[in-house]
C-alpha cells in the first residue's frame, strides 16, 4: 500500500523486452535498505524491486500492467522522469489517501492553465472509471494523491500547487499526455454495494 506522496522523482535508465518487460530505474533512494522483493510505486504502478544497485533498481512489469498503464502508451523511455514511493510502513504518516498501486486506466490532460501560482489541469477519464470520480474525492494520478475539483461527464479538474510541481513529475507535463489513474478504492466499494441486490 501507498500514500500517494512521492517521495523520490527517479529516471527510467533502459528497458529490455525478453519474456515481460524489464525496466532499469534509477533513483536517490538508499538501496541498501531496499529489499529484492519490495514494493515501489513508478508513475503509481506497483512493481516490485528484482535486482539493485547502488542507485537503481530492476523490476519486471507484466503484459497486462503494460496494457493498462501509460507504458503501453509508449510514455516510458530512457531518460523518461518518474514520480517514486516506497510501500508504506506500520506507524508512516498517512499524508495522502490509500493507494494500492494498481492503476485502473488512462486517463489524458486535455488542458492546463495558471490559476494564481498553481496550475488547474483538466483530464479526460475513460467513461468505465468516471463514475468513481468526485467533486472532493481523491484520485491518484500517476501515482501523486490529488483531490477532485469539480466533475463534469467523463472530465474533471484538479489543481497542483508549486511544490508539488517541484517535487513529482507534475512540472513536465502537458495537454495530450498519458496519464496513470487509480480510482478510490472507498469509491469502488461504494458504487459496488449501490449496484448489489441480494
Amino acid at each position: 500500500m501507498f500514500t500517494g506522496i512521492v517521495t523520490d522523482v527517479g529516471e527510467v535508465r533502459s528497458l529490455t523486452q525478453a519474456g515481460d518487460l524489464r525496466a532499469r530505474i534509477g533513483c536517490h533512494y538508499d538501496m541498501a535498505g531496499v529489499d529484492i522483493g519490495a514494493s515501489i510505486a513508478c508513475e503509481g504502478v506497483c512493481l516490485t524491486v528484482v535486482a539493485k544497485g547502488e542507485d537503481w533498481f530492476d523490476a519486471e512489469i507484466s503484459a497486462e500492467t503494460v496494457s493498462k498503464t501509460n507504458i503501453g502508451r509508449n510514455s516510458w523511455a530512457p531518460g523518461r522522469r518518474l514520480n517514486l514511493e516506497r510501500a508504506l510502513k506500520v506507524g508512516d504518516e498517512l499524508g495522502g489517501h490509500i493507494v494500492s498501486g494498481h492503476v485502473d486506466g488512462v486517463a489524458e490532460i486535455i488542458a492546463m492553465h495558471d490559476e494564481g501560482d498553481s496550475t488547474r489541469f483538466t483530464f479526460r477519464a475513460p467513461e468505465t472509471l468516471a463514475r468513481y470520480i468526485a467533486p472532493k474525492g481523491s484520485v491518484a494520478l500517476n501515482g501523486t494523491s490529488l483531490t477532485v475539483n469539480e466533475v463534469e461527464g467523463s472530465t474533471f479538474g484538479v489543481n497542483i500547487i508549486p511544490h508539488t510541481k517541484a517535487v513529482t513529475t507534475w512540472g513536465d507535463a502537458r495537454p495530450g499526455d498519458a496519464v496513470n489513474l487509480e480510482i478510490d478504492t472507498l469509491a469502488r466499494y461504494v458504487a459496488r454495494l449501490q449496484e448489489w441486490q441480494p
